[in-house]
């Protein structure tokens, strides 16, 4: 139960309760288009990998935090012996860092590696995303809670309460938008839309009355892994993230940076997290492979699947296509969500990421990215929604489990089939039920492997193994 509410703490202090149902209208996007092949936009190259490594693990990039006293007694006599930091943070799991104010106050936060590390068959892998995480319960009692403590512990005019906000404040704010109705996906996006709506866009300050309307239905997504990220040129399901990626991937600083001044501050620093994200090497399969099978999958692939998600070995190449939805036939919700409910995009291209160098900017469409397929086999439950479990299930869409409860374990892999052990039941009811009913987390498209035969599909699988 402890380790359970520290990841709810943890995922609390990074960024950022109502699922009303909604109909999704009609966009207008005709689908006249076949593909987009998007092209690469200029990057920071020349950051220190090390040093990115120990912002991205131990830095200060959310801004401000929890004050240090109010949480440090939580964790005991925890040791990092995981990712082996030094000072305070050798005492904090690697979800968490605490650094020091300039006025000397010590605060705790989040790292990215509340949502961008996960445990596999025991072993914590660096850079691939949680699919454990359940947030189908409210955080806000956490929010107000923590609220209550600080200002129960510290006078008005404490440094401590002043480095709290407007953490303080933003915080029961952004947490009302993230009850999902799903487990085992995140709701990051909601998180940031909730943020950034109380955030002006020319100098990122905080405001108190919201900058645009928010959808009450709740989107989430799968996590995507880390170490595909220097072959994309574009970020996010949708492909819209554009230019530079710094910006992109420094929003979580929008729980805490006090202006546009400070957020400078926290860019400077990404190229060097860029840089070691450009290092990460997706974990190789733990068994054996049968070589004479996957060499067979491989012409499969390349003759069926290659055009979209790219080479692999000697020729490697990766083509950054967006495929338009009445292509990929997947759940439309995320990508429409963009394009309808624009308030995040449109206070994006209007802010200072998109209009300070280098710039950034959002650019939706009715479409999605075929990813990268490198580690593909450690990165289930598939698809943009985390809703099909294994690989095998992905190349059968008959075999798609509507509702389907996994084991919550990192060691419960399916080697067989390329995905998390699970059950498929009746309804959708209990803990750990997954319902691919509900608008946005539908199993349906990608229906490409449906064409191949038996052999074919367990020939791609052996293939995939080996990426």
């Amino acid at each position: 139960m402890k380790n359970k509410i520290l990841v709810l703490f943890s995922f609390l202090f990074l960024i950022f309760a109502c699922n009303t149902y909604r109909n999704l209208p009609v966009v207008n996007d005709e689908q006249d288009w076949i593909y987009e092949s998007i092209p690469a936009s200029p990057q920071a190259t020349n950051g220190d990998a090390e040093r990115g490594f120990e912002y991205i693990s131990s830095g200060d990039y959310v801004g401000t935090g929890i004050p240090y006293d109010v949480m440090a007694k939580r964790f005991g006599a925890y040791k990092d012996t995981l990712l082996h930091r030094k000072g305070d943070n050798a005492n904090l799991p690697y979800s968490f860092t605490a650094f020091d104010m300039e006025n000397g106050a010590k605060v705790m936060t989040g790292t990215c590696f509340t949502c961008h590390a996960s445990y596999l068959d025991g072993q914590l892998i660096v850079g691939l995303g949680d699919s454990k995480s359940n947030y189908t319960k409210s955080l806000s009692i956490f929010a107000l809670g923590i609220n209550a403590m600080v200002k129960l512990k510290y006078r008005r005019n404490s440094s401590e309460r002043q480095n709290f906000q407007p953490y303080g404040h933003l915080m029961p704010k952004g947490m009302r938008y993230i009850v999902t109705p799903n487990p085992g996906v995140n709701p990051a996006f909601r998180l940031e839309e909730g943020y950034a709506n109380f955030r002006d866009p020319t100098d990122l300050e905080y405001e108190r009355k919201k900058q645009y309307k928010m959808p009450k239905y709740v989107l989430a997504s799968d996590v995507p892994p880390l170490w595909n990220v220097k072959k994309k040129n574009a970020l996010y399901y949708n492909g819209m993230g554009r230019g530079d990626f710094r910006k992109q991937f420094m929003q979580a600083s929008l729980a805490g940076v006090r202006d546009s001044t400070h957020a400078r501050e926290i860019l400077n620093n990404f190229e060097d997290v860029l840089a070691w994200m450009h290092t990460l090497e997706a974990p190789k399969y733990p068994k054996e492979i049968n070589e004479n099978l996957a060499e067979r999958g491989q012409a499969v692939f390349e003759e069926n699947c290659s055009k979209c998600h790219g080479y692999y070995g000697e020729n490697e190449r990766y083509p950054n296509k967006l495929i338009p939805l009445d292509k990929v036939g997947t759940d439309p919700y995320y990508a429409y969500y963009f394009m309808r409910d624009n308030g995040l995009s449109d206070w994006y291209n209007e802010s200072w990421y998109a209009h300070s160098y280098p710039t950034s900017s959002h650019v939706p469409k009715a479409g999605y990215i075929a990813p990268p397929l490198n580690g593909i086999w450690a990165s289930a439950p598939y698809l943009h929604n985390a809703s099909v479990p294994t690989l095998e299930d992905l190349l059968d869409s008959r075999q798609r489990p509507k509702y389907w409860k996994r084991v919550w374990n990192s060691r419960a892999y399916d080697h067989d089939k390329m995905g998390w052990q699970y059950e498929s039941v009746d309804k959708a009811k209990g803990k750990y039920v997954y319902d691919t009913t509900l608008q946005g987390y539908g199993n349906q498209g990608h229906t490409f492997g449906d064409e191949l035969t038996d052999e074919e599909r367990a020939a791609v699988l052996e293939y995939l193994k080996s990426l």
